[in-house]
């Protein structure tokens, strides 16, 4: 079996992929899924040097998000709902394989109208950005929202679900190319580039003065984006792939206001397992409406080029969901004629 195996920890650009890695093993509630397509996301290049809070012992095979097929090469555990060959995606460790092992009560049924590239991106991505604007921030129809970062796989699902709740988006990037892309591809009314000094001072004059009334951030930025936030406004904390922690000056917190909302999405297995099929029921409605569409970069590496997407994703030249496809969809009905 092909697998990114990560023996020692290193950079990706230093780990070679295997051909000889030994196939999952299945445990209670497991099921092997043949992987079509794999995203690919920052803390993976963090987890291959070990530097991400996900510290599998070595060796372990990279990857998290995939989308697939479930395989008929072991019989399907009991209780399972699945059958053999059915579309699934969701998430676990060592997607960056040919096949994967697993939680079964985890996996949801790839809609018919999304592809497995598409739906490689969307088990960390969309409910974190869903959560994050309903369940924390709770949007509310006709409020500004800025999304920084807005181009890119957080960003852009973030940006289209603000503008299907009948919000005000306003996308921000490091230049006008991604800008562009959060209009065409996500449906942002406006964008600024954060690149340039001073642009709060376009936020503030979008919004006739009074601010955004949510920030969507999961770059590192803020601090510079409590410049241009409304009264009362909510400053949703995503992430730091900028590289940063922020220290925020909590003088401009008590000033305005403002609240600091975290989302980790991620925690809500331990923390709060009844929310996950209220959220993913209600971002499946978005897909199956064609509300919402998920945003696939315009290349797509294969596995053996996994280390070049991971690189395009760590220079920040990609835009919408990277993914690797593993396999392609008519590859099993080749291979049995």
């Amino acid at each position: 079996m092909r697998g990114f195996v990560v023996k020692d920890l290193a950079h990706p650009s230093k780990i070679p992929l295997s051909t000889d890695a030994p196939e999952p093993k299945l445990g209670p509630g497991l099921v092997l899924v043949d992987v079509y397509s794999a995203g690919l996301n920052f803390f993976d290049i963090l987890q291959a040097q070990g530097k991400y809070q996900n510290k599998p012992p070595l060796p372990f095979v990279l990857g998290t998000e995939f989308a697939g097929r479930i395989s008929s090469k072991y019989p399907i555990p009991e209780g399972c709902p699945f059958k053999p060959g059915q579309r699934v995606f969701g998430a676990a460790q060592g997607a960056f394989a040919d096949t994967v092992a697993a939680e079964w009560a985890k996996l949801i049924p790839l809609p018919d109208n999304i592809t497995f590239d598409q739906g490689a991106g969307l088990f960390v991505t969309w409910p974190t950005s869903y959560e994050a604007l309903v369940g924390r921030a709770e949007l509310k129809k006709g409020e500004w929202v800025l999304v920084t970062a807005a181009a890119g796989g957080v960003g852009i699902a973030a940006v289209q679900i603000a503008k299907a709740l009948g919000a005000k988006v306003i996308a921000a990037a490091g230049s006008a190319s991604k800008i562009e892309v959060a209009k065409k591809f996500g449906g942002a009314d406006f964008g600024v580039n954060y690149s340039t000094p001073g642009w709060q001072k376009e936020v503030l004059k979008i919004t006739s003065g009074k601010g955004v009334d949510v920030i969507y951030d999961p770059v590192g930025l803020i601090n510079d984006s409590l410049k241009c936030i409304a009264w009362k406004g909510r400053a949703l904390v995503i992430g730091f792939a900028a590289g940063t922690i922020e220290k925020v000056p909590m003088n401009l917190v008590l000033l305005k206001n403002v609240s600091l909302v975290g989302l980790h999405w991620g925690a809500y297995t331990q923390k709060e397992p009844s929310r996950i099929p209220v959220v993913w029921k209600e971002l499946l409605d978005m897909f199956a409406s064609g509300t919402v569409q998920p945003v696939t970069y315009t290349e797509t590496w294969s596995l053996e080029k996994l280390s070049e997407g991971l690189g395009a994703l760590e220079r920040r030249e990609t835009w919408g969901k990277a993914v690797i496809r593993v396999r392609e969809e008519n590859e099993d009905r080749v291979a049995k004629l």
